[in-house]
């Protein structure tokens, strides 16, 4: 039997139990008889009996999208020159999981959307399974930025490549289904999910599994004996303020019924994360690769972490986070060095203490509001009375607001954190 990367033994000697702890080391079974090493004595073999215990990672990822400086690397698959020093723990992970911020397409089809549409070619898979990633999650805001071709094509490229996904799919059923794989002796689910932009889709079209609670109980319910372990993958809140009162109150919820792991991905600021009912959550762990010129002069869009999960057979967990800073220079993520990393961390942890008090989350996110509330007000109300009164019939509307406005106002209404600054918003102005 071949003991785990990070395994442990409770070992019988002489009627004493002891545990040892092992890296790469081999037990043999036949006859109850294996070379140990005691602390006490030189090799030797003995007569035993022990318990194996196999510990399983799970690495988590954000945000990959291989655009701007970062295209050519994942063209060519040039994993060293994407993911430097991260490549180690990649390697060393039982399983790889990344989302897939952008489809492969073969040719362009965009459609009409606000905010950036991307669209790259399917060659770029090859960077992502040099890298030794094994699942890409697909519930995102940029999936069906080319429509049902550019879906169709990424889960087809994807498939050529070995890889799995998990949250996109040719229709609702296929996008909503759990990804489920044993490591060890534990089997361990992955559901993805996002907020409602764009991309979401329906009953009989193409996209990505919308974030919807009582569906997220169904499947929970029905699907409870296909799994030991369940990871849920949420692609919501702001893209710079994470998480939420409301992204909070729904991962918390999520863990009360059934999630073992939340974690939170899509914002480009890291909001901490917390333990909580035994589950682990995560508010936002910036994206693992990604260069785009809007934001490369912010800093937070350039810290990053990886969520690792190590899983014991009795499904029980423990977690750690892997910082690193991403497209800064491009090519590339690299840790962080380790005086830079013991501050990161401390950061982040101070941060994470402060989200067990709602009421500071609450203050957090109403000075946000505050802060960006004519953004909001520009993108909404563009109206008056005397104007409402002359565009009854909706000449003017039509007039002055082409298709691509009348989208950015759905899209306000619709998608879940924009619609709560909105009613944020509205309700600081009463």
């Amino acid at each position: 039997m071949k003991a785990g990367r990070n395994s442990k033994i409770k070992i019988r000697i002489n009627g004493s139990p002891r545990t040892h702890s092992f890296r790469y080391g081999r037990v043999g079974l036949p006859g109850w008889w294996a070379t140990v090493c005691h602390p006490s004595r030189s090799w030797s073999q003995r007569a035993l009996s022990f318990t194996y215990y196999s510990m399983s990672t799970v690495l988590i990822g954000a945000d990959i999208c291989p655009i701007e400086g970062n295209r050519a690397c994942f063209q060519a698959g040039d994993a060293s020159s994407l993911f430097h020093d991260l490549l180690p723990e990649l390697a060393a992970a039982d399983l790889v999981i990344a989302n897939l911020e952008c489809p492969l397409i073969e040719s362009p089809s965009p459609i009409a959307k606000t905010g950036p549409t991307f669209g790259e070619s399917g060659e770029c898979i090859r960077g992502i399974k040099a890298a030794g990633i094994h699942l890409l999650c697909l519930a995102n805001n940029h999936i069906m930025d080319h429509g049902p071709a550019g879906l169709k094509n990424t889960l087809e490229v994807c498939s050529r490549a070995g890889i799995a996904t998990v949250g996109g799919g040719m229709d609702l059923q296929s996008a909503a289904r759990l990804h489920v794989v044993t490591l060890g002796r534990v089997r361990v689910a992955v559901l993805a999910m996002a907020e409602h932009e764009f991309s979401i889709a329906k009953r009989t079209s193409a996209g990505a599994n919308p974030l919807d609670v009582i569906q997220f109980v169904r499947t929970v319910r029905n699907q409870r004996n296909e799994f030991d372990y369940l990871i849920v993958l949420v692609h919501g809140s702001h893209e710079f303020h994470a998480p939420t009162p409301r992204l909070q109150k729904t991962c918390r919820f999520l863990v009360e019924l059934g999630a073992n792991a939340v974690v939170v991905q899509h914002p480009h600021a890291l909001g901490g994360y917390e333990e909580y009912q035994g589950g682990h959550i995560v508010y936002g762990q910036g994206a693992l690769l990604m260069d785009e010129a809007i934001y490369r002069s912010r800093k937070s869009f350039h810290d990053g972490f990886l969520v690792k999960l190590m899983i014991g057979e009795d499904a029980r967990s423990t977690m750690d986070l892997v910082p690193f800073v991403q497209s800064d220079p491009v090519p590339g993520a690299r840790r962080l060095a380790p005086e830079a990393a013991m501050t990161f961390r401390e950061s982040l942890a101070a941060r994470s203490k402060l989200l067990k008090d709602e009421l500071w989350v609450a203050d957090q996110w109403l000075q946000f509001c505050r802060e960006n509330r004519y953004a909001y007000f520009g993108s909404l109300l563009r109206r008056g009375r005397i104007f409402r009164t002359l565009d009854r019939g909706g000449i003017l509307t039509r007039l002055l607001h082409r298709k691509r406005g009348m989208l950015g106002i759905q899209n306000l209404i619709r998608c879940e954190t924009h619609r709560e600054a909105l009613e944020t918003i509205f309700g600081d102005e009463e």
